[in-house]
C-alpha cells in the first residue's frame, strides 16, 4: 500500500459515495477503554467474559455494573479530530450532491455526538436499552442509568460486586411489561442485526472509496467489509496505528494517531466546488 496522501487527495476528490469504516482506534485519542489486548480488565475480568449472553444470564447484576461504569465514562468524553474531520466531511460534501456513510463498531455514539447523520452502528449503542421481555428499544441516557446502580461500576481488581436484585436493575417501561432491560449492544456469540447489516452491504456496493479507521480488521463481520470493496476495484485507504492483517490488500496506508493523520485527508480539496 501506497503512502502517499497526494495520491489519496487525488482520489478523494473525485469520490461521489465515500464509506468509512471505523473502530475503537478512532475513539482512543478521546480517551475512551477498549477493553481488548494487554491491560483491557474491568475488575478482574476482559470484556469477553462480560459481554455475553450467558454473562448477563448468570449474573445481570455485575454485567450491569460493567455497562453502568462504560456509560457514566462516556457521558464525560468528548469527540476528537478524527470524529469532526468526518463530520464536517460529511456536511460539506453533502452540499456538493455526494455521500459519507459512517459505519462504526464503536457504541459510544462519538460520531453522533460529533455531528454525523449518516451512521450505521452495526454493534449497538451503549446509550440504547432492550428489554429481554417484550424487545423494545429505547435511548437511554439517564445517569445513573437506574438508582441502584448510583455511585456502582467501580472498575479496580478489589471491588466487591453489588448483586443488586433483578427487580432494582433498569426495567422496561412499557406499558406494563417491567422486563429486564439489557444493554442494546452486540454481545460476544451474538449475530448482528440483518436489518442493518443490509444497509452495509449496499453502501458498500456503491461507494467508490473505502476508508477504514482505527480498526485492527480482527472483528469479524467487519474486518472483511473493506477487502470486499477493494476486491472489486474500490481504492481503499486505512488509517490506523499500525499495519493490520488486511493491510496488503488496500491501496494507501496512513500510520499514525487518526485524530492527525484523518483531518488533512478529509480536508476540502482545492477542486472542490462549494456553491
Amino acid at each position: 500500500p501506497h503512502i502517499d496522501m497526494a495520491d489519496f487527495r487525488e482520489v478523494f476528490a473525485k469520490a461521489k459515495h465515500i464509506a468509512i469504516i471505523t473502530g475503537a482506534g478512532v475513539s482512543a485519542e478521546s480517551g475512551v477503554p477498549t477493553f481488548r489486548g494487554a491491560g483491557g480488565f474491568w475488575r478482574k475480568w476482559q470484556a469477553q467474559e462480560l459481554a455475553t449472553p450467558e454473562a448477563f444470564a448468570r449474573n445481570p447484576s455485575r454485567v450491569w455494573e460493567f455497562y453502568h461504569y462504560r456509560r457514566e465514562v462516556m457521558l464525560s468524553k468528548h469527540p476528537n479530530p478524527a470524529h469532526i474531520a468526518i463530520a464536517e466531511c460529511e456536511r460539506r460534501l453533502s452540499k456538493q450532491g455526494r455521500s459519507v456513510v459512517v459505519i462504526t463498531q464503536n457504541i459510544d455514539e462519538l460520531h453522533r455526538k460529533a455531528g454525523t447523520k449518516h451512521l450505521l452502528e452495526i454493534h449497538g449503542s451503549l446509550f440504547k436499552t432492550r428489554c429481554t421481555n417484550c424487545g423494545n428499544v429505547a435511548a437511554n441516557y439517564k445517569s445513573p442509568i437506574c438508582p441502584a446502580l448510583a455511585g456502582k461500576g467501580a472498575p479496580d481488581p478489589e471491588t466487591e460486586d453489588a448483586t443488586i436484585p433483578v427487580e432494582d436493575l433498569p426495567q422496561c417501561e412499557e406499558d406494563g411489561c417491567n422486563g429486564l432491560l439489557r444493554p442494546h449492544v452486540v454481545w460476544f456469540g451474538e449475530t448482528l442485526d440483518p436489518d442493518i447489516l443490509t444497509e452495509v452491504e449496499k453502501e458498500l456496493e456503491i461507494c467508490d472509496l473505502c476508508l477504514v479507521v482505527g480498526t485492527s480488521s480482527v472483528v469479524y463481520p467487519a474486518a472483511m467489509f473493506a477487502p470486499q470493496v477493494s476486491a472489486r476495484g474500490v481504492p481503499v485507504a486505512e488509517f490506523n496505528m499500525e499495519a493490520t492483517p488486511a493491510t496488503n490488500r488496500f491501496r494507501f496506508h496512513f500510520p499514525g494517531p487518526c485524530g492527525t493523520t484523518l483531518p488533512p485527508a478529509l480536508a476540502r480539496h482545492r477542486t472542490e466546488i462549494i456553491s
